[in-house]
């Protein structure tokens, strides 16, 4: 673990490799949250999360209200979705989805009257066990809200054996232009600590961390003014990726995840900001996850902004709400510039998972031919898995599967510096995940 020191003083704590990206947070870190009108049509792909398929538990003609349960599994590792609107469905079928595949989706057509559903009701916390309060958490259809998209409840359920001595919430938001997380803390705070507290509760901890990069001095001044004994302000360096699950756990608690583990293999639960407010609204309001704050930016939109969205609604919608586009958009990006997907249409729908939305222009963005590896070791001296991605991506674009398995290569979060740095314009990255890909393809089939 590498700290900021001033006068024997600890100022930022911090890990080993990384690097300090252009944030271009700016544009939006100040601005309140604004409200996203509801589009006439909401489109809900099933694949919403990491786990197992969904069943859809509607039919065409069917009115639903807002947390009607459109989807659902019997499947432990999944989570019910739930409808955003209040409305008609009026066709089920495959769409786009921000993976680029086409995914079984449910179309539910607006009446603007935002009805509630009745099954929604607040719950008591206090009186409920853990087991209770993860069943709450996982009848909300919460994820983790950061991107991963993994079932909070499945988190939060670690084998009996594995002792959890943090719970981490991440709000270090370490992608540059996001800053939905930002104003979460900002504008919804009693939630947030709420979700924290909850956490604590289940794994009966007197009191939880909360990691914030020091490019948030705001957050974290007010975080530390509320003088809760419960909750542990932990001021990080801004550096990418600090926001990721094993460097944030070695920055705060000094432990690293084993190869292969998990970070409950280290003591330690992550939860995102967003998260963490979503749990205290299936508590405070019994509701489940049915909208989300999206930071709208890049140098083609006319407005940056971060906007409270209606889950399924689709890009183009929010995109108007935001000023529309300016100048000629070279990438459409689902999430950031570092970890994000590039769309090619804007009919896409927002899911769980999409924090941002980003419209970028040419000079934003790199466009120049391959050139060989240099052998600068730039994405060595920087990997935040203390990896050799040029070996990596050597490997994996010939092929050799057991190699990239001999050099780790599933321990890669897919931070993107590798490509980032690389002077030759190579992308590592892109040829690390699919070897990936095949690896964990050949061990299901295995299984």
């Amino acid at each position: 673990m590498k700290n900021i020191i001033h006068g024997g003083v600890i100022l930022f704590k911090t890990f080993r490799g990384g690097l300090h990206v252009p944030d271009h947070k700016a544009e939006t870190n100040a601005k309140p949250v604004r409200e996203c009108e509801g589009a006439p049509v909401h489109i809900f792909p099933l694949q919403q999360h990491i786990g197992a398929a969904l069943d859809v538990k509607v039919n065409v003609g069917d009115y639903v209200k807002v947390g009607t349960v459109l989807a659902d599994s019997d499947s432990f590792l999944t989570v019910p979705l739930h409808s955003s609107i209040s409305g008609t469905v009026t066709d089920i079928k495959p769409h786009l989805h921000t993976s680029g595949a086409e995914v079984t989706s449910i179309f539910v057509e607006n009446d603007y009257k935002y009805e509630i559903s009745e099954d929604i009701a607040p719950k008591h916390v206090d009186s409920m066990t853990p087991a209770e309060i993860i069943k709450v958490i996982r009848d909300a259809g919460i994820v983790g809200m950061g991107g991963a998209g993994f079932p909070t409840h499945a988190k939060l359920s670690p084998p009996k054996e594995k002792k959890v001595t943090h719970v981490i919430i991440n709000g270090a938001e370490c992608e540059p232009y996001l800053t939905s997380d930002h104003r979460r803390l900002l504008e919804d705070t009693a939630e947030v600590v709420l979700g924290m507290h909850i956490c604590a509760k289940i794994f009966g901890l007197s009191k939880t961390h909360i990691g914030i990069e020091a490019n948030k001095p705001d957050a974290i001044k007010h975080l530390k003014s509320l003088n809760d004994p419960k909750i542990e302000v932990v001021e990080l360096k801004t550096k990418y990726p600090q926001g990721s699950e094993k460097q944030l756990i070695k920055a705060v608690t000094r432990k690293s995840v084993p190869s292969g583990g998990l970070p409950v293999d280290a003591g330690a639960i992550v939860i995102n900001v967003d998260t963490a407010f979503e749990i205290a609204e299936a508590f405070t309001l019994g509701l489940p996850v049915y909208r989300r704050i999206i930071t709208v930016a890049g140098d083609c939109i006319k407005d940056p902004c971060n906007l409270r969205v209606r889950l399924g609604t689709p890009f183009e919608f929010v995109i108007e709400q935001a000023g529309g586009f300016v100048g000629e958009v070279k990438k459409l990006i689902n999430g950031g510039p570092m970890m994000g997907v590039a769309q090619y249409s804007t009919k896409v729908p927002t899911i769980k998972t999409t924090s941002a939305i980003l419209a970028l222009s040419k000079t934003a963005t790199v466009y120049e031919e391959d050139t060989p590896c240099i052998r600068c070791g730039k994405c060595v001296k920087k990997c935040p898995m203390h990896l050799m991605p040029l070996h990596l991506s050597r490997y994996a674009s010939n092929g050799d599967l057991e190699m990239c398995e001999k050099y780790h290569i599933l321990d890669c979060i897919e931070c993107g510096l590798c490509s980032y740095l690389c002077p030759g314009r190579q992308s590592p990255l892109q040829n690390i995940r699919m070897a990936k890909q095949k690896i964990l393809e050949n061990r299901r089939k295995q299984k």
